[in-house]
């Protein structure tokens, strides 16, 4: 600070003495902003000793955001010559030296001293206060804002305050009330209770002093029933005397009514009540909490159409009359509802559109309005209705809004359940594919069906029914449509059946039919129907598939004397009947039980077989009738078990195709051929080509054309070095997968050769699409052929067939010199058969090879 004259030195000095004095704290700067003047008090509220503020510019006390707008002040004060810059207190932001939030209360005066400026601000330390102001801002603002309503009372139990939550719950203004009684106000029904209270006066009376928590059903202004959780809290002076009470009231209207409605409607699930019980209960209960409606609850059927479920209150007339009504855009206010999938109100049902169709129904009754809501699951499909009637035009309160909420809840739940309880019953004794009765349930039914025949003393039959060669239908065509053939076959079953009959499906393709009462006799007549109404075409994708069936029979009491045994046995005798030629069915006897226990014993032996390389190949020359050279072999599979000896073709390929081992063993068959093929050619042995017969379950593995493909680069060959023989039925069977099979398996060369044609479904079309090159014709037509005339026209109209088609054509089985002649004639250029050579073993062949090349 610059030097002062004597004289300003001592009025400076005065004036430093009285305003050190100040309580409030004073900060004096001269016309450079500079700091002259810093009492005890600034000292207190900055923190900083004055010896570290004088001289310096006041810009240091104030905070960094503020410095601007102060120097603004001494500007404009410089500019007007105002004397007063602040004149009145303002709250300003203190910076202190340790950082602590400080406020302080501030006025600024402009005095001149001997002709110089000096600017004084005097600051009230405003802390507290401010932090106090900013508690009962936010305080009010939560009692306000919350949902609750808040009362307080003085020690009359007159109203003193309510906060607007209290408006907004009860819908009374505030001066309304005040002044008022609490009792007067917030209305509790009475219920005769011995504990009741008339306002919080008497509930702390009856709290002993203490905080008072109860439930009840209070009224708004309007009337309007609300389920309320009240607290009541005294507040007593030091004598203990009451002076106030704070009541807060929380609404739980909707987790009351659920609460209450809930626990009832639990319980009675809880013990299994049936599902009209349950919707009845909700009605009765909804009744009594709002004695003005009419409850009724409707279900919506599998066929859209309304069924009556609950309606306690409602004229039975008037609910018999619902029942079947269709759901639909103009049916009255439940069945529109369902329709829509949302509520319908109805104020007035005399005049209302949608019950032009009906309201000459429930008007007789006194039924003036109707609010349905729909009952929705929780995946949003529509289960039923839920309705309130009134006996006036109205629609509905708020009240009955939330209780309607709670209620469709508690109805969806129960229907819910009621449908997954049928669900589960269907799932745990019904097929799901065929809803026929699943084994659980069948094995239930047959033994009741056992022991009724038992006491009566009469006959019974068990019918094991297995599809021939349905797993052809789901490999050519696909699951679905084998799907679509089993619920034909369950429905064929289930019309030829009486009803006293049970019909049931087991797993996959098998199904069963007890009998009831019946002998061997109407046994057999029976299975005889039964294949002959399953041997109808049956239309799948476009195909008309043929299906057949073979059936075991076992009989009660003769082979068994429960279900377990009879089924077992009958299941065995199914085996048999395959076995003989499919399409058959076959009694169980004893014999058969020894004929099973080989077979399984026999499928073990195959498999080793199989793994162990035990099978072996033998081969049949196919001779070119023309010139009698050699056309080709074929690959023939033999096996010879150590014990049982040689076990023939006939015998183990069938058994290979039920137990799965087919394709394994057809691709055994092409690799081992390949390679024989290959050895001989290696030895200078002129073998054309080689035929390998295959099943048409390996035309449907999508790997046999690389596996084919690997196999012929294996060993050198050409792709025409090999032919595959399938039958004709095999491409019947095939679908586009099978399909696309063969042609791949066509585009690498290989030559494809029906086998055993004439003997299945022959279709000529589907011959000319096919990517064949030869065409066999069976040894069941050759047999003959020299003493039966239809015969040799049989074959002479198979090799034009062949002719007219582009395609080769080879005889199997020929036997005698006239048969070969004979086919000769007719134009057959190649046969094979014993007349030429058996099956032979690969050494046997090679020299017959060498000698049918020499004496050719």
């Amino acid at each position: 600070m610059q030097t002062l004259s004597p004289f300003l030195h001592d009025a400076y000095e005065t004036l430093s003495q009285t305003l050190e004095q100040a309580i409030d704290a004073v900060v004096a700067i001269d016309d450079d902003n500079r700091i002259i003047l810093f009492n005890a008090a600034a000292e207190r509220m900055w923190g900083y000793l004055r010896e570290e503020v004088m001289g310096r510019n006041v810009n240091m006390l104030v905070p960094a955001g503020l410095r601007p707008r102060h120097d603004g002040y001494v500007d404009d004060n410089r500019v007007t010559g105002i004397n007063k810059i602040v004149g009145t207190s303002r709250e300003v932001p203190v910076a202190r030296k340790d950082g602590e939030p400080c406020w302080g209360a501030m006025s600024i005066s402009k005095v001149t001293l001997a002709g110089r400026i000096i600017y004084t601000a005097f600051i009230r330390d405003v802390t507290l206060e401010r932090r106090d102001r900013e508690q009962l801002r936010l305080l009010s603002l939560g009692v306000n804002e919350t949902d609750n309503a808040v009362i307080i009372t003085d020690g009359e139990d007159r109203i003193v305050y309510v906060n607007t939550g209290f408006v907004r719950l009860l819908g009374y203004a505030a001066q309304e009330v005040i002044g008022r009684h609490h009792a007067d106000v917030v209305r509790l029904p009475s219920r005769g209770e011995a504990h009741e209270v008339s306002g919080p006066r008497d509930a702390v009376r009856h709290a002993s002093w203490n905080g008072r928590h109860i439930e009840e059903l209070i009224h708004d202004r309007e009337g309007h029933p609300l389920w309320c959780s009240i607290v009541v809290n005294p507040i007593t002076d030091p004598a203990g005397t009451l002076v106030n009470t704070v009541s807060v009231i929380t609404n739980i209207t909707d987790t009351k009514m659920h609460e209450v409605l809930q626990h009832k409607v639990l319980e009675a699930m809880v013990r299994e009540a049936p599902v009209r019980e349950v919707m009845t209960l909700v009605c009765r209960e909804v009744e009594r909490i709002a004695p003005e409606v009419i409850a009724s609850i409707l279900r919506v059927d599998e066929q859209g159409r309304l069924r009556p479920l609950a309606g306690p209150s409602l004229p039975d007339v008037y609910s018999e009359a619902l029942d079947g009504v269709p759901i639909g855009p103009v049916c009255g206010s439940c069945g529109t509802a369902a329709h829509r999938g949302e509520p319908v109100l109805s104020k007035d049902i005399a005049t209302d559109p949608l019950w032009a169709d009906f309201r000459h129904l429930a008007l007789p009754h006194g039924l003036c309005a109707c609010w349905s809501s729909p009952i929705k699951s929780s995946s949003g499909r529509v289960l039923g209705s839920f309705a309130f009637y009134y006996r006036h035009p109205r629609g509905p309160s708020r009240f009955h809004k939330r209780l309607v909420s709670v209620s469709v809840h508690l109805c969806a739940l129960a229907l819910e359940r009621e449908e997954s309880r049928s669900r589960i019953r269907q799932l745990a004794f019904y097929d799901a594919l065929t809803g026929l009765p699943n084994r659980s349930l069948l094995h239930a039914r047959a033994e009741q069906a056992i022991a009724d025949a038992a006491r009566s003393g009469d006959a019974l039959a068990v019918l094991f029914i297995d599809l021939d060669r349905f797993k052809q239908v789901n490999d050519s065509l696909g699951h679905t449509a084998g799907d679509e053939l089993l619920r034909q076959i369950a429905r064929r079953l289930q019309d030829l059946v009486a009803p006293s009959d049970i019909v049931g499906r087991l797993a996959g393709d098998e199904f069963v039919v007890v009998l009831i009462g019946c002998d061997a006799r109407g046994a057999a007549d029976r299975a005889d129907r039964i294949q002959s109404a399953l041997h109808r075409p049956v239309p799948l994708g476009g195909v008309g598939v043929v299906p057949s069936a073979s059936i075991g029979i076992s009989l009660f009491p003769d082979n068994g004397a429960d279900i377990d045994l009879l089924l077992r046995r009958a299941d065995m005798a199914m085996y048999q009947a395959k076995t003989t030629g499919r399409h058959r069915f076959a009694f169980f006897s004893n014999e058969i039980t020894v004929l099973a226990q080989e077979r399984i014993a026999l499928e073990g032996a195959l498999r080793d077989a199989l793994s162990g390389k035990a099978l072996r190949l033998c081969y049949q020359p196919q001779i070119r009738l023309a010139d009698g050279r050699l056309h080709g072999v074929e690959a023939l599979a033999r096996w010879r078990h150590p014990e049982l000896g040689e076990i023939a073709p006939s015998r183990f390929i069938p058994l290979a195709e039920e137990c799965g081992l087919i394709a394994e063993l057809g691709v055994w068959v092409v690799g081992e051929a390949c390679r024989q093929l290959a050895g001989w050619r290696s030895r200078g042995l002129p073998v054309p080509m080689v035929s390998v017969n295959l099943s048409p379950t390996s035309f449907r593995d999508a790997d046999l054309p690389s596996r084919i493909a690997q196999v012929l680069a294996a060993h050198a060959l050409a792709g025409g070095d090999l032919t595959l023989e399938i039958t004709e039925n095999a491409f019947l069977d095939a679908g586009p997968e099978t399909m696309r099979v063969i042609r791949e398996v066509r585009a690498l060369g290989v030559r494809l050769s029906v086998d055993d044609f004439g003997t299945g479904y022959s279709s000529l079309g589907l011959l000319r699409r096919l990517p064949v090159d030869e065409i066999k014709l069976d040894q069941s037509f050759v047999r003959d052929l020299d003493a039966d005339a239809a015969s040799r026209e049989l074959t002479r109209a198979v090799q034009r067939i062949g002719e007219s088609l582009g395609l080769g054509v080879i005889a199997e089985g020929v036997e005698t010199d006239d048969q070969r002649r004979l086919l000769q004639q007719q134009g057959y250029h190649a046969a094979q058969g014993h007349l030429f050579a058996p099956a032979l073993a690969p050494d046997l062949l090679e020299a017959w090879l060498i000698g049918h090349a020499a004496a050719s």
